[in-house]
């Protein structure tokens, strides 16, 4: 299995500047490579019909759900300590240094730069920080990337790509922002 790399884009639809699906295919067209289905506050039902429609429009096998349940896919994007479930062929795991890890594909390190999204959260790592966090597992920078700056200064620390949420779900044109940020990971 491939593990997410590039820039991945995380969901909230309450920040989407516009409804989730149209932002989250924007962001497709823009070159995101990933998309990871959060929205756990719904119910399981509309979180089921909602990842069907999210994946019309995101690449084959390239949406990640948030949660234990794939929702008929087969990726998801677990806490540290959340059991892997049965058939998935991917598993990704959100991962802060302490925590004991052994059967994941890559992991998010967080925050590397203060986060809108997350005020106060941290303290954000740094690149180096977070590169030293992950060691030699695949990880993606997580938290305040929001510039081509900041995603390129991650790629070059290490990172095999960038999870991005406040950053394009905020954005009036998430085609335009995933764009400059993907170029910045690419260069």
């Amino acid at each position: 299995m491939v593990s997410p790399s590039g820039v991945v884009v995380l969901t909230d639809r309450r920040l989407a500047a516009g409804p989730l699906v149209e932002v989250v295919r924007a962001a497709v067209r823009g070159g995101a490579s990933w998309v990871v289905l959060r929205e756990k506050d719904l119910s399981y039902g509309d979180r089921y019909a909602l990842a069907s429609e999210v994946r019309t429009v995101v690449p084959p096998g390239r949406l990640i759900i948030a949660g234990p349940d794939p929702l008929g896919g087969g990726a998801v994007h677990l806490s540290s300590v959340d059991n892997r479930p049965n058939g998935v062929e991917l598993v990704g795991r959100s991962w802060h240094g302490f925590e004991e890890l052994s059967d994941e594909d890559y992991v998010t390190v967080s925050p590397v730069y203060a986060s809108a999204s997350k005020p106060g959260y941290g303290p954000a790592l740094g690149p180096a920080g977070a590169a030293r966090l992950a060691g030699k597992r695949t990880w993606l920078a997580l938290g305040g990337v929001d510039s081509p700056s900041r995603a390129r200064e991650c790629v070059e620390a290490g990172a095999a790509g960038v999870a991005v949420m406040g950053a394009v779900m905020r954005a009036e044109e998430p085609e335009k922002v995933i764009r400059a940020l993907a170029e910045a990971v690419a260069a």
